[in-house]
């Protein structure tokens, strides 16, 4: 498999170049590209690589039972592998699958006292237990979330330069319309985009046969790992409750509130029976969070309630490969993306808003007459985001710009098949400008 550009390129390169650099793990769902980006990594700035997977070499679970020296867990990793080399300062130790072995983060202290050594530690959300590894390693480890590919990096895949890419912005930013074959390209890759999503296996085999050809096996292939994993890795919790959560996620999407109501997951559920089931896929990395907020206004955080969200695929190319066959032919011949109730729309710029560290909020009145699919914010301003499946009216979006009640809102966004576009309220943006969408709000005069 060629090896994709990913952003975790630079973040490692920033890493290493850190005098002071503390040992890092990255944490992710299965998948997205840990262990390749890091191997790259690695063969591009160290001499010598150790890498040990704690799931598939067992036999190293044990290095660490003499205590935590350094040199000590050295000379246990030479006893079972003698070819191994350690030479101070060009050496870098790879640790994958750390759920496997959660003694390694307690190591991880000594090993940056040290300071011989640099260390990486990758392992799937699903399975690690990250308050074990929190409480091992306080003040001596730096944590990285790696997701699936975002947009910018689909693009990177199929051959756009940086410098294209910065050019898309300059439109944002100055407000200057694209032009007819800008537009329609950018929405044809962005198409792609969703039907694939940004899993780096679906996405090279995509680019490599410049078609769908054997991507929706892949697709359901993943969605059929998850399932596996979860009954792995789902302890304590009912494992067969987050599997009925985890099933019905395209069913509640398919509803025109996409409300997630425990009591329609199956036949006599309640809540308390279901608790933590939907916080557990939220932490392996499988699902997004939108929270409704209670009142349209600053702070986000603190100002939602908790038993009122929706839930959506972290990589939408997952939903789509949950979807049934007449919806998928819809989608992959027809390009009818709006069957759906907007779900798709909605799933992918909720998925761009979180590889940009936003969390997701949205808002309905009790009434149901005033709805927001999202909420942002700069420095000192609420932005609602309005994610538009076709060309209807945005009453809601209006509304909460000029009524004088949401006096924490300014100015509103909207993502649609539109081009750019300002009316003194709020501004229209394509799709696909949502891979911006941090970067404008903080740069835009």
């Amino acid at each position: 498999m060629e090896l994709l550009k990913r952003k975790i390129d630079r973040d490692l390169t920033r890493w290493k170049q850190n005098p002071d650099r503390l040992p890092l793990i990255i944490k992710g769902a299965r998948q997205v590209g840990k262990t390749e980006s890091i191997r790259k990594f690695a063969k591009e700035n160290y001499t010598h690589i150790v890498e040990i997977n704690f799931v598939l070499q067992k036999q190293f679970q044990s290095i660490f039972e003499n205590g935590f020296e350094v040199d000590t867990i050295l000379k246990n990793i030479s006893l079972i592998n003698p070819d191994f080399v350690f030479e101070p300062h060009r050496t870098l130790l790879f640790f994958d699958e750390l759920q496997a072995c959660i003694n390694c983060a307690t190591s991880l202290k000594a090993f940056k006292q040290d300071g011989r050594y640099d260390v990486i530690c990758s392992g799937s959300l699903m399975g690690i237990n990250y308050k074990e590894i929190e409480s091992n390693s306080v003040g001596y480890k730096e944590d990285y979330e790696m997701y699936s590919m975002d947009f910018e990096e689909f693009l990177w895949a199929k051959g756009y330069k940086e410098s294209w890419l910065e050019e898309l912005y300059e439109h944002m930013l100055k407000l200057e319309p694209f032009s007819r074959l800008e537009l329609d390209t950018m929405f044809e890759n962005f198409r792609e985009y969703m039907v694939l999503g940004g899993m780096p296996a679906i996405v090279n085999l995509f680019v490599k046969n410049k078609n769908y050809s054997g991507t929706l096996k892949l697709q359901r292939q993943i969605l059929l790992d998850y399932e596996e994993d979860i009954t792995k890795y789902a302890g304590g919790l009912d494992q067969g409750r987050i599997l009925n959560v985890y099933r019905k996620i395209p069913v509640f999407l398919g509803k025109e509130n996409k409300k997630f109501r425990i009591s329609k997951v199956e036949h006599g559920a309640r809540s308390r029976e279901y608790v933590g089931t939907v916080d557990w896929l939220e932490n392996a990395g499988i699902i997004n969070i939108c929270y409704c907020m209670a009142q349209p206004d600053l702070p986000l955080k603190g100002n939602y309630n908790p038993d009122y969200f929706k839930l959506y695929f972290r990589d939408t190319g997952l939903l789509i490969g949950s979807l049934d066959e007449e919806v998928q032919e819809d989608l992959r011949f027809n390009k009818n993306f709006n069957t759906y109730k907007g779900a798709i729309y909605e799933n992918v710029i909720g998925d761009m808003l979180v590889k940009q560290g936003y969390k997701l909020y949205f808002y309905r009145n009790e009434k149901g007459t005033l709805e927001m699919d999202f909420f942002v914010r700069d420095a000192d301003t609420l932005v609602p985001v309005e994610v538009k499946a076709n060309d209807g009216a945005t009453v809601s979006l209006s509304n909460l710009i000029e009524n004088e009640e949401y006096g924490d809102i300014r100015y509103g966004i909207k993502f649609g098949m539109k081009n750019i576009g300002f009316n003194g309220r709020f501004y229209t943006f394509p799709y696909f400008l949502a891979l911006f969408l941090k970067r404008f709000l903080r740069e835009r005069v």
